[in-house]
């Protein structure tokens, strides 16, 4: 069974780094079925997989084997600590700490925010 729920707008993106390069580089770029092959090439290797939508669609608009932009960096480096965190014994416990992270920034930000705010009575 396919891991997109609409084949036609599934994405994956494959990058690498080599030591003496500034940036990764895209080296494999594709929607649907070849997204899907991205994904299972990856799987056969034990290559950790990131899910992420927008950053997919946001990579796979550069060319194959262009350097990632300064602009994605830090994006770039969530993905970096993520598999820092890889467990291949338990694949999917990077995904959870990876959203539990993600729900506590969120919880943070609103918490943060002037609207979140008690406002003192006068």
């Amino acid at each position: 069974m396919s891991r997109y729920d609409t084949p036609a707008t599934g994405r994956a993106v494959a990058l690498r780094y080599d030591g003496g390069s500034s940036a990764p580089i895209v080296v494999a770029s594709g929607m649907g079925y070849l997204a899907e092959r991205i994904v299972e090439v990856a799987a056969d290797n034990n290559v950790p997989v990131y899910e992420d939508n927008s950053l997919a669609t946001m990579l796979s608009q550069l060319q194959l084997g262009q350097q990632i932009p300064d602009s994605l960096y830090q994006a770039i480096v969530e993905i970096y600590v993520y598999f820092l965190n890889f467990d291949p014994n338990d694949p999917d416990k990077a995904r959870r700490e990876r959203e539990q992270a993600r729900q506590a920034a969120q919880a943070t930000a609103a918490a943060e925010t002037p609207e979140a705010a008690e406002t003192p009575e006068a």
